[in-house]
């Protein structure tokens, strides 16, 4: 359930458009969006049966939900940029025709490497098709429209994080013509077919009033650095943790410092740089980063762990799996518009407020399922509730919070920057915590055999210790934020 914010996106050239066209034009863009945002939550559910059919090891299922997130952010910045020179409705219209098509190859796939693959590029053609969004919104609605369909979009966002657990668990048990988990794919093709039907007719044309030069070297080189990065971490349990596994981690670790160099010289020269290195100076918006990174991280991580602990661990099917998840949405929806309200006042005490609520409901969770036995759904529910209630006072405003620590003129770049490290942290987070998870689940030498619910239950315990240091530590680095939220646009 990550939480999209606006990349870096510039208003350009577009003729505004009103009444019935405006009202089918912002339906096409939330369409979209819909199903972009669903196909983060709605395969957490259906993980299980996915890696049962497809015979997935732990690293093939940690990959089908981190190669999704990573490419999303990697398409992001880039998609932006592409969508202000070339024009934002062609960009968007040919992004939502090949996410269609990827999703279509994921309901295909026959080997879990293949659905890997094809997660990626549908992934890739999110991250394309969502910066259109937020440009077509703000070049083709007036300023009052514009507000009324940002607004539209909070709801979307909403409701796409109850949906997706929801959905896709009661897909994966209809067992829709004996296609199972296939179906959670399926169903993205009706709906973009829809939105490219009428996107055709009714979106406008915009484009951004000069052309920028794209950094396709830093895109590559950074998208290198994380993939080795991410690459043992995930891999290490089924290479058996080997020294060259650790080799490619330093190796990653040293190509960020080459991106970073790289990036230097790009701005130097004049260029646009993806990472501006000038932003890394300004002490709030690094530590915005950092806190981003961990906030996200341990959220996407938290819904694969705990959907194989309810099916595997306490034999729960996968429509009672997404029941567990929704409280979580529902506390989440609650005080996600209390948030954006008291923003302007007390921004940076509410994403605070949200990490440590965020912590305690990890915390209470951990004395859930530490011990032996099966916790009732109404405990689970009530933890759930907590953690949504955190999620939605920090999550919706500490993009506006982070930037408001950043000078106006560079709000536009510092955002997508922002966005970006919000996908990564959720592909980090899944490979860093999943290996958690699953190392933990490898029997060792001498071992008993445990029962599946002692089993999980140890396995989930351990990696919530991980998320309640890692939800302490962002509010720790949200102290540096401003106190209020940003006014500027970006």
């Amino acid at each position: 359930m990550t939480t999209s914010t606006p990349p870096s996106t510039t208003p350009g050239r577009s003729a505004a458009v009103a009444g019935g066209r405006a009202s089918l034009a912002l339906l096409v863009v939330l369409f979209a969006s819909f199903i972009d945002l669903l196909d983060v939550t709605i395969v957490t559910v259906a993980a299980p049966d996915i890696a049962t059919d497809l015979h997935a090891t732990d690293a093939q299922l940690q990959w089908m939900l981190a190669a999704y997130t990573l490419a999303i952010g990697a398409g992001l910045i880039t998609g932006g940029r592409v969508g202000d020179d070339y024009g934002r409705r062609r960009t968007f219209l040919v992004s939502l025709t090949c996410f269609a098509v990827a999703s279509a190859a994921c309901a295909l796939a026959p080997t879990a490497g293949a659905l890997i693959a094809v997660r990626a590029v549908q992934g890739l053609a999110g991250g394309f098709m969502v910066p259109q969004v937020f440009g077509i919104i703000r070049s083709s609605f007036e300023p009052a429209a514009m507000a009324k369909a940002f607004g539209a979009f909070g709801a979307v966002q909403g409701l796409a994080a109850v949906a997706g657990p929801l959905l896709g668990g009661a897909l994966v048990d209809a067992d829709l013509w004996g296609l199972g988990w296939r179906t959670i794919f399926w169903i993205n093709i009706p709906v973009a077919v829809v939105a490219l039907v009428l996107g055709i007719r009714v979106l406008p044309e915009s484009t951004a009033p000069a052309r920028a030069r794209l950094d396709i070297i830093g895109a590559l080189v950074s998208a290198a650095a994380v993939v080795l990065i991410l690459l043992p971490l995930v891999q290490g349990n089924d290479w058996g943790w080997p020294r060259w596994g650790w080799v490619l981690l330093a190796a990653g670790v040293v190509l960020l410092g080459v991106f970073l160099a790289y990036e230097r010289s790009v701005a130097a020269g004049g260029g646009e740089p993806i990472l501006d290195p000038a932003l890394l100076t300004i002490r709030p918006f690094t530590a915005g980063l950092f806190g981003s990174l961990l906030f996200f991280g341990a959220l996407a991580s938290f819904f694969l762990v705990l959907s194989i602990y309810l099916q595997a661990g306490t034999g729960r099917s996968a429509w009672e799996t997404g029941l567990v998840f929704l409280p979580y949405a529902i506390g989440s929806m609650i005080t996600s518009g209390a948030g954006i309200a008291l923003a302007a006042k007390a921004g940076r005490a509410l994403i605070i407020t949200g990490a440590l609520t965020l912590a305690a409901s990890q915390g209470l969770l951990w004395l859930l399922v530490h011990d032996a036995g099966t916790p009732g759904y109404w405990p689970l529910a009530g933890v759930m509730f907590l953690g949504g209630l955190g999620l939605g006072l920090g999550a919706p405003i500490l993009v506006n919070v982070v930037l408001a620590g950043v000078p106006g003129r560079n709000a536009g770049a510092a955002g997508g920057v922002l966005s970006t490290v919000n996908q990564i942290g959720g592909a980090v987070g899944v490979a860093a915590l999943g290996t958690i998870f699953f190392n933990a689940l490898t029997p060792t030498a001498g071992s008993t055999a445990e029962d599946p619910v002692t089993m999980y239950g140890h396995a989930l315990a351990q990696v919530m210790i991980w998320q309640v240091a890692a939800y302490v530590l962002a509010a720790v680095a949200m102290l540096a934020l401003p106190k209020t939220a940003a006014t500027h646009q970006h």
